[in-house]
């Protein structure tokens, strides 16, 4: 689909940018100022709402909903019938940093049907099995696994997972884990 193309109830944004190489499949719509890289793949039916990013190497499958700016980022797939809430970002890089050092992408596989919330964060090197869904709340730095979801441990600030819990000190940093409230 050509950047200004609409058709089969398709449409791309004049503000939106969709790059040469970019495969949008027909009956999508990419909203305002949504960028699409070269490189990525947009299934069929799907609706990319305001600033959503899609880089190059990410697949997001046919029927997806992928709500107001949103980021996925290269390495992540995403089945038919995904939701994602606005503002949830995809991360491909368990530990980045600025200052250049290594920097390992990690795959995320999103799997049919399953559904992410608004301003979710979702590390990378993980799979979210078919219609999965998170039910309660999930505090500071607490560490979740399952469907439903269930906190399992807990989690420091430089993404390692802390044995002991709050005030512990993280066996890859150092700093003592403090929740408040706890």
């Amino acid at each position: 689909m050509s950047p200004q193309a609409e058709g089969s109830a398709g449409m791309i944004h004049p503000t939106a940018v969709v790059e040469d190489g970019a495969e949008v499949g027909s009956g999508t719509r990419v909203w305002h100022f949504a960028h699409v890289r070269g490189g990525a793949r947009i299934g069929e039916r799907c609706v990319l709402g305001k600033s959503v990013f899609v880089d190059a190497g990410a697949v997001v499958g046919s029927g997806c909903r992928i709500q107001n700016f949103v980021s996925i980022y290269a390495g992540v797939t995403l089945e038919a019938d995904v939701f994602v809430g606005p503002a949830a970002v995809f991360t491909n890089d368990r530990y980045p940093r600025a200052g250049g050092g290594d920097w390992e992408q990690l795959p995320t596989l999103v799997r049919r049907g399953a559904s992410i919330g608004a301003n979710a964060t979702v590390l990378p090197g993980l799979t979210i099995g078919e219609w999965a869904v998170v039910t309660e709340d999930v505090g500071a730095h607490r560490l979740v696994v399952g469907s439903p979801a269930k906190p399992v441990g807990w989690a420091c600030r430089c993404g390692r997972v802390v044995p002991g819990g709050p005030g512990a000190a993280c066996p890859a940093c150092g700093e003592v884990l403090t929740v408040e409230g706890k």
